[in-house]
């Protein structure tokens, strides 16, 4: 998953402080600065990129919207609040989806929409249902 920011280094900052993990890779721009970091993330270790707005295709939207990706957490109330604690903002509330599904999303402090969930076909395939 890519995600844009105006301030890269900040971004990656508060990522870092909401993943518990810091970026393992940096690209930087032409001032020196970084323009690309990215994560590996949870039990399968994907991949998050955090790119400078600078290099968006035209016409991006800067407004939140468009698809929202969720990544499961094991505890979605408790890392609703504490990205609500750390300053991301909130677009929806817990919503029950049936079967045991339960998403959340926020905008984070940079404009992008990052979506959790309960997810009872992730912890079934690790085994930890």
């Amino acid at each position: 998953m890519n995600i844009w920011a105006d301030d890269v280094p900040a971004a990656a900052a508060w990522y870092a402080e909401v993943l518990g993990v810091a970026s393992y890779f940096s690209r930087p721009g032409p001032d020196g600065r970084p323009a690309y970091v990215e994560f590996r993330v949870g039990d399968h270790q994907a991949e998050l990129g955090i790119i400078d707005r600078a290099w968006a295709p035209p016409g991006t939207p800067v407004a939140p919207g468009g698809a929202v990706t969720h990544w499961h957490v094991d505890d979605l109330e408790g890392t609703l609040a504490r990205l609500l604690a750390l300053g991301a903002t909130p677009h929806l509330p817990l919503t029950p989806r049936g079967a045991g599904f339960v998403t959340a999303s926020v905008v984070d402090p940079f404009g992008n929409i990052l979506g959790i969930m309960t997810n009872p076909h992730y912890l079934e395939m690790l085994g930890r249902s």
